[in-house]
């Protein structure tokens, strides 16, 4: 785990595998497989207008859903977020300038196969506070040449693309902000994932200043 703070600040991501181990990690996989059969995820939305004649299924095809870890049915989710904060916590100080003190809900997530995926794009682009993006894995017997479903990384000032594969209990970290732009590539069997995103305090309190400012109103994200 020591090396998860010197890969940010080189080369913008690390993943670690066997994060939590066969067990652990298929209850989280059945919790996450029982939303999905049960109709809790819905379509990912956009954060903003999609280019003009472009359907959203053509930039995102992932189904959705938020959860904090408290609710029904989630408890190996919770042990999941409850070890990631942990090991986040632990890199506190470590981080440059960001000082992180809180995250968002977690976003579980299923591409159902069919060639879904998620177009090139960035986090945080526009300095929403999001800082550290954590995905965690949950696709078993993966195979990359046949599934598809890669995350490509295109890290910011590299003269090379990095290739995650999505790889059961595998927990992936990059920077959130415009150093990562990333896409999902076509995925041709279900997919799931488990993603939350760090924030940066003092950027997320100016984001939430700007929000007010612009609308009269206080900024309530889900995230």
């Amino acid at each position: 785990m020591d090396q998860i703070v010197p890969s940010l600040l080189d080369q913008g991501f690390f993943y670690v595998d066997n994060f939590l181990g066969e067990l652990v990690g298929h209850f989280v996989l059945n919790q996450v497989k029982e939303m999905h059969y049960s109709g809790v995820l819905q379509d990912g939305q956009l954060a903003g207008p999609g280019p003009f004649g472009v359907s959203k299924m053509n930039i995102r095809g992932d189904k959705i859903a938020w959860v904090n870890g408290g609710e029904r049915r989630c408890e190996a989710i919770h042990l999941l977020l409850t070890l990631i904060d942990t090991l986040v916590s632990l890199c506190i100080g470590r981080l440059g300038k960001s000082i992180i003190r809180e995250r968002s809900k977690a976003m579980v997530a299923c591409y159902p196969g069919k060639g879904t995926g998620y177009v090139k794009h960035v986090d945080n682009p526009n300095a929403d506070g999001r800082c550290i993006t954590c995905i965690y894995y949950l696709n078993k017997n993966w195979n990359p040449q046949e599934h598809g479903g890669i995350l490509r990384i295109f890290p910011e000032g590299k003269s090379y693309v990095a290739d995650v594969e999505p790889l059961f209990d595998r927990l992936l970290f990059f920077w959130s902000d415009r150093r990562n732009p990333h896409e999902v590539q076509p995925s041709y069997a279900t997919r799931y994932a488990i993603t939350v995103w760090y924030f940066d305090s003092e950027e997320r309190a100016e984001a939430k200043r700007r929000f007010r400012d612009l609308t009269g109103t206080f900024l309530h994200w889900i995230i």
